[in-house]
């Protein structure tokens, strides 16, 4: 445990990451703020002096998350003519599974507070599904551009399919549902190619 008084080095990757962890072995029911500073070995008080509450801090970490995966997605413009095609798009679509992603998604839906902080976000341009979508779009363009992706696909229809695949993955799991990976990698397969 930190001592009061002394500075917590990356405290919101740390707490975050605590969340994660919390919502992994207990669900949202488990999510609390001592529970989460209590998992990160940090002083009670730390979420507090960080965030407004509990429902800001949740709002922060889906937004962390979906700000992470549209970085690894914009990442793919780089990767055209590198690679796998499935395998650069796989890593984007997992990517949105990934961080605890089922379980922060259902912690968001039962925080309503939390959800409209998130929505504002987004409508204010912070990334998500619809960066994450564009940026999938344009590498499967630009691969088929290069004769990489066959012309019979339709980037923006595929990217389409596999942004609202995670979502609805993120938001129909719960503790113990079948792993969406599997599932995932499977869509990527059959729309892009193995």
């Amino acid at each position: 445990m930190s001592p009061r008084g002394v500075a917590t080095p990356d405290v919101r990757e740390r707490l975050f990451a605590a969340a994660e962890r919390v919502l992994e072995k207990g669900g949202p029911g488990a999510l609390t703020s001592r529970a989460v500073t209590t998992e990160a070995g940090c002083a009670k008080g730390l979420l507090h002096t960080h965030f407004a509450g509990l429902d800001e801090f949740v709002a922060e970490l889906c937004l962390d998350r979906f700000a992470r995966t549209a970085t690894k997605a914009e990442a793919l413009s780089g990767l055209v003519g590198h690679g796998s095609v499935a395998g650069n798009v796989e890593a984007v679509a997992l990517a949105l599974l990934d961080s605890g992603g089922p379980a922060v998604a259902a912690l968001a839906m039962t925080r309503p507070a939390a959800a409209l902080r998130i929505r504002e976000a987004l409508e204010a341009g912070a990334p998500g599904f619809a960066a994450i979508q564009e940026a999938i779009a344009e590498y499967l363009l630009a691969e088929r551009e290069l004769s990489r992706v066959a012309r019979t696909v339709d980037p923006a229809a595929t990217a389409l399919a596999l942004v609202g695949t995670a979502h609805h993955l993120l938001l129909t799991s719960w503790p113990g549902a079948p792993e969406p990976r599997a599932q995932m990698t499977r869509l990527v397969g059959a729309l892009v190619g193995g």
